[in-house]
């Protein structure tokens, strides 16, 4: 008997044996696919599929046949098969198929997920060409560099040819934000990869940390520095990571991964596929804000600054009608009700009073007076209209896309490196010794003198105590104090 047969074979008596399991899982397990196999999936003509590719592609037909899908019948067919009429269908051995599965495609079985996903932040990814990020690859380094870099993690439009098969520039891509021929956004395999499809796949920290890393968002760095990050690798063998309804402090208790916090189940917070909905501050932009969560009737959402006018439910919104409103509170509430799955009442306030306290530190010692200058000098006309032709604005885009960054998602998430040596450190460092002496270069090479930017340093730094020791200097006081400790440590005149 050959492999190919095996295969088959197994494929076949699995799907059977798997049809009682299934009618049997209760609610709490995750979806799978319901109705009749032969009909509404298991379609009988997949097993051609299965025999050719088990010969032409035998890796990407294993991992099929181990998956989940696999050992429940769901086929090539059912993922791939396509209807006259769509942007992507091709004709292959008699049968009209779709080289791409959309989150679309993936909905026919998991619809819950599909909402949950579709009008998520993580959808909306592949939307970049508004951003400054996009701005410099493009620009500064170059389209291909955007391609193969940027499009591959945010997602990007996958272009069809006349073929019906998307073309080599936009193919492969399975960006989160992936904007697909079916006009559907996303892509469910940049977490549950081709041809697995695995749980315990997207609820390791590794798979996030493909996206989720680097000078500008290293969380998968955070996490790995973090108390949790050390402990999940320590005991990575009692996550029951291939679990079906995964519930922290009843599946596994040893440390939580990042679908933890923002995904799974945990106390009684159910598990989502809107990864944002637990997030209560905005850590991207300049300066961070509190965030409220306005949920609309055609599936999409969008975000409410605090203290922006936020819709009621049943109002109009943006072409459609509120269905939901989550204040930062309630969002921040989902978080910390996951988390006391595994911790008491006052290590959660705690964090939140210490990474609230990081985020308002950065904001009002050092983005809103820098941000606040930027805007004088446009405004002065001391820096043109465009970003990034002098050197002062791309010191200040390292300050708060790289360094800022840094320094509040390391308090997020418990990283203290990154929150002071890699984050705040970094930002005071390049304020004081960079930006500064940017500012005044640039007023005098105008004026002929400094008085402008010393005007505005008198404005939007004095005023901040926090900024007393660079214009004043450090107090005997203070300079005393560490001298005391250090001479303790190193011996007597050792502080010169």
């Amino acid at each position: 008997m050959s492999h190919t047969t095996t295969v088959a074979g197994r494929w076949l008596v699995r799907c059977a044996l798997t049809l009682g399991l299934i009618a049997t899982a209760s609610s709490a397990f995750a979806a799978r696919p319901s109705g009749e196999i032969g009909k509404d999936w298991g379609d009988p003509a997949g097993k051609e599929c299965v025999e050719c590719h088990m010969t032409e592609n035998p890796g990407l037909t294993m991992e099929w046949n181990h998956s989940q899908h696999g050992q429940a019948g769901v086929n090539c067919l059912d993922c791939h098969k396509a209807e006259k009429g769509d942007k992507d269908a091709f004709e292959h051995k008699k049968q009209l198929i779709s080289i791409i599965v959309t989150p679309k495609d993936c909905s026919r079985c998991h619809q819950q997920e599909f909402e949950e996903m579709d009008g998520s932040h993580h959808s909306k990814a592949g939307q970049i060409l508004a951003s400054l990020d996009n701005l410099l690859g493009e620009v500064v380094g170059g389209p291909a560099a955007v391609n193969a870099g940027c499009r591959q993690c945010h997602g990007a439009k996958v272009e069809i040819g006349k073929d019906g098969k998307p073309t080599p520039g936009t193919w492969p891509n399975t960006g989160i934000g992936r904007i697909n021929p079916d006009g559907s956004e996303g892509s469910c395999t940049a977490c549950h990869g081709r041809h697995r499809f695995s749980k315990a796949q997207a609820r390791t920290p590794d798979t996030c940390g493909k996206c989720h890393v680097g000078p500008d968002h290293p969380q998968i760095e955070v996490y790995n520095e973090s108390k949790h990050g050390i402990i999940y690798r320590a005991k990575v063998d009692e996550m029951n990571l291939e679990s079906d309804k995964w519930v922290a402090g009843v599946d596994y208790t040893a440390a939580p991964t990042c679908a933890t916090c923002h995904m799974s189940r945990g106390g009684d917070q159910p598990k989502t596929h809107n990864v944002g909905e637990r997030i209560s501050w905005t850590l991207r932009p300049p300066i961070s804000q509190k965030i409220n969560l306005v949920k609309l009737e055609n599936g999409q959402e969008f975000d409410v600054k605090e203290g922006g006018e936020i819709p009621k439910v049943g109002a109009e919104a943006k072409g459609s009608k509120v269905v939901e409103v989550l204040t930062w509170k309630d969002r921040r509430a989902k978080m910390a009700e996951v988390c006391a799955a595994c911790h008491s009442e006052g290590v959660i306030d705690g964090h939140y009073k210490q990474f609230d306290d990081v985020v308002d530190l950065y904001n009002e010692k050092f983005a809103k007076p820098i941000a606040a200058v930027m805007g004088e000098l446009k405004k002065a006309g001391y820096t043109t209209p465009g970003p990034f032709d002098e050197e002062i604005e791309w010191t200040w885009w390292e300050i708060w896309h790289h360094e800022g960054r840094r320094a509040r998602h390391g308090a997020s998430m418990n990283g203290p490196d990154y929150t002071w040596w890699h984050g705040l450190y970094e930002v005071a460092k390049h304020t004081y010794f960079e930006w500064i002496p940017q500012l005044k270069e640039i007023v005098h090479k105008k004026d002929g003198n400094e008085k402008f930017a010393e005007a505005m340093l008198d404005k939007y730094f004095k005023p901040i105590e926090g900024h007393s020791w660079y214009f004043e200097g450090m107090s005997k006081e203070q300079i005393d104090k560490v001298r005391k400790g250090f001479e303790e440590r190193y011996g007597k005149g050792a502080l010169k």
